[in-house]
């Protein structure tokens, strides 16, 4: 989801609208707000084996923490279904620390699949690779390039790993193309006992359909096998608009571009639009990614012109209607991704395709009626159906909109203030981000919830791998 902006918005100083106020507001490459780079819930050095010292875990935020009396990172599938079939429970598989929910924190094991990663295997008819469990999506792309592949599409965060992300249905953008679990063919499942089921359409089905979207909860996943497209380069286009006029065409926006996203920058009443489309066109390169500084320039000025939000639009308006259309070209597997340097919690809901504007014009509204104190923008995203049991756009197509909170800052009242909107227009969340849905809220949602909960229960009846969080989602 980066937005990468540079000279966005050129240095705007804040005195043209309150005289001398001494802030200069300067988002020359603007970005976004889904994840971030580089933090890994198990040290790469310590993560050898199980931990005599109880380590604390936390999440990328902070949100989420526990201390369990094992942190292990098994060499290989053999150790990994040693370590399940040992342990007592509750066993919790970690990725990246991504997830904003209560997924992974229990006092007792959490596996880190972070050795179980590389392109294991790759096939040209059919056009698929096979890839350890806990390979960062970062790792993916240059190796799978190189054998002549790529994938249909890819989130904007690729620090999380391959499990980790369709584990929660975490998705990318396009009105035609799926999440990244609806691309998977194959997977390896260790059970509670330990032993390694093979899932795929013709072996295994039905647990296969439950387990492309499995929240860590059937057991855990060794490998991964994705269906993929001949590599290919894409062009990146980046551009303003005023809010109203991004919605009035958003049918067409969203049939132009193979991806298209917008971003609204609260009490602006503009957004940024960022479009792909596969090119043969010479490669562009991005320049260089300093979107944080630009996220904390809108920290800044809502810090100096909260109180005046009428202030606060006009500048910001001022500064974005004169931005220049930006455009970069390159190979997949660089133009899709995004650093991430500011920490959020975030929350995000999927609603059905016709919702969408509404309910990014309803949040957009009530945040600047009631003048909440919010800096990074919302995020407005199209995803096709699948036929994943848990998946989010279970046969569904989708618009995702996401809100983000500075992750110094209370997140509560502004997500509790807003989830009645989503949940208004039939949202389902983000597995991975802020909700309060309950047992009842989820039945009413997903049509395959009950013969979830029976898969789960036939392949774990003691209940291994529910933490507290997921006993009480599960019933």
């Amino acid at each position: 989801m980066m937005i990468d902006r540079r000279t966005l918005m050129g240095s705007v100083a804040a005195g043209a609208v309150l005289g001398a106020l001494p802030v200069t507001f300067d988002p020359k490459h603007f970005a976004a707000l889904n994840g971030a780079s580089g933090l890994s819930p198990v040290d790469a050095q310590a993560a050898t084996g199980a931990q005599a010292r109880k380590i604390p875990w936390t999440n990328w935020s902070g949100s989420q923490r526990c201390e369990p009396r094992v942190r292990i990172a098994p060499k290989n599938e053999a150790q990994l279904s040693e370590v399940i079939a040992a342990a007592r429970g509750p066993v919790r598989p970690v990725g990246a620390g991504h997830s904003f929910t209560a997924l992974v924190p229990t006092d007792d094991t959490i596996i880190s699949l972070a050795r179980l990663s590389g392109v294991a295997a790759h096939e040209s008819e059919p056009m698929q690779t096979r890839i350890g469990a806990g390979t960062r999506l970062g790792a993916i792309g240059k190796p799978m390039a190189a054998l002549g592949q790529g994938l249909y599409n890819m989130p904007d965060i690729d620090q999380q790993t391959l499990a980790g992300a369709t584990a929660t249905g975490t998705h990318g953008t396009g009105a035609t193309l799926s999440a990244l679990h609806h691309y998977i063919t194959e997977m390896r499942l260790v059970t509670a006992t330990g032993d390694v089921m093979e899932l795929s359409r013709d072996k295994n089905a039905e647990i296969f359909d439950a387990a492309r979207v499995n929240l860590g909860a059937l057991g855990v996943v060794s490998e991964i096998t994705l269906r993929n497209m001949p590599t290919y380069n894409l062009k990146k286009t980046t551009w303003t608009e005023p809010f109203d006029d991004v919605l009035d065409r958003i049918d067409e926006l969203g049939a132009e571009y193979r991806n298209f996203e917008f971003y609204y920058i609260p009490f602006s009443d503009m957004a940024i639009c960022i479009g792909h489309n596969i090119t043969d066109e010479p490669i562009v390169p991005r320049g260089p990614n300093e979107d944080g500084d630009a996220v904390m320039e809108l920290r800044s000025l809502r810090d100096w012109l909260g109180w005046w939000p009428w202030a606060r639009k006009k500048m910001t308006r001022a500064a974005l209607e004169d931005a220049p259309m930006e455009h970069a070209v390159d190979e997949w597997w660089k133009i899709y991704p995004s650093e991430r340097s500011v920490r959020f919690n975030e929350m995000e809901f999927h609603v059905p395709r016709e919702e969408g504007p509404k309910v990014i014009r309803a949040i957009k509204e009530r945040v600047e009626k009631d003048n909440i104190s919010v800096f990074f923008p919302f995020e407005f995203r199209f995803i096709d159906e699948d036929d994943a049991w848990l998946s989010p756009f279970y046969k569904r197509k989708s618009c995702s909109i996401a809100i983000h909170r500075y992750h110094q800052e209370n997140y509560h009242p502004m997500f509790e203030a807003m989830e009645p909107i989503y949940r208004a227009h039939g949202g389902r969340a983000h597995w991975g981000k802020h909700n309060s849905l309950g047992p009842e809220d989820v039945a009413a949602l997903y049509p395959k919830w009950n013969d979830f909960l029976e898969v789960r229960r036939a392949l774990d009846p003691d209940g291994k791998f529910l933490n507290t969080y997921l006993k009480g989602l599960m019933g």
